[in-house]
């Protein structure tokens, strides 16, 4: 195939992908038509065909384009994190600024599309499209999993459901920060200045920080006999 057609194939591709994310993330993936997505990409529906065969499988492409960078630079700053400690376990700011920084660096991003992605994002947890959510599971599955024991490690005090949960609320958190703000205008009964994606950063990350370092629950603080759950040890840190 020629350079310039090869050019105006992957730009076609990309148009569509950029149309549909866009429409998904106003509208949500069950209203979001094919014929929406042909009119605003300026294609035919032959064209979505040819490159990704169904509207779920364009779905699961719009996802993974950005899906795959956003955890694979997780992975790459725990990884820089776990190198520098040594074997020693790190602080639980720095394993939540490594998993939740780069998603809102993302969201920041108002002019490569990052913003949109992770609107859309927050808005596809709240909707029941099944498929979607098996799928963004075995996405997220290995990631989860790396951080799940690094907060294990960071929080030897705290019992692993009582992360998991924690963990849970934060992802929920951050997904409906990013959303957008009509709850907030509807909670404040006033004027609230436009949703402003580089503002929710550090009351985010204060937020977040704050909720996984809040007391236990009586329920989490004892164990089945009704004693108190003692620390877990935390392993020995190894010399410089």
């Amino acid at each position: 195939m020629p350079a310039t057609e090869s050019k105006t194939v992957a730009d076609t591709r990309d148009r569509i992908l950029d149309a549909a994310e866009a429409l998904f993330a106003e509208h949500g993936l069950e209203a979001s038509s094919m014929r929406m997505i042909t009119a605003r990409a300026g294609c035919n529906l032959a064209a979505v065909n040819y490159h990704f065969g169904s509207k779920d499988q364009l779905i699961q492409e719009v996802f993974r384009r950005r899906l795959t960078w956003l955890n694979r630079e997780r992975l790459r700053m725990l990884d820089q994190l776990e190198g520098a400690a040594r074997g020693a376990p790190l602080k639980p700011r720095q394993i939540i600024e490594a998993f939740f920084g780069v998603a809102l660096e993302m969201a920041a991003d108002t002019e490569g599309g990052g913003h949109t992605f992770m609107r859309l994002l927050g808005r596809t947890y709240a909707e029941p499209y099944q498929f979607v959510r098996n799928f963004l599971a075995e996405e997220y599955a290995p990631v989860l999993d790396r951080f799940k024991h690094a907060l294990y490690r960071a929080l030897p005090g705290v019992p692993e459901e009582e992360i998991l949960w924690r963990l849970h609320f934060m992802l929920g958190a951050m997904s409906y920060a990013i959303s957008g703000t009509d709850v907030l205008k509807l909670a404040a009964n006033a004027h609230v200045p436009e949703h402003d994606p580089t503002a929710i950063g550090p009351r985010l990350m204060s937020f977040l920080l704050g909720g996984l370092r809040a007391p236990l629950p009586q329920e989490a603080a004892r164990g089945v006999n009704g004693k108190v759950i003692r620390a877990r040890p935390r392993a020995p840190r190894k010399a410089a």
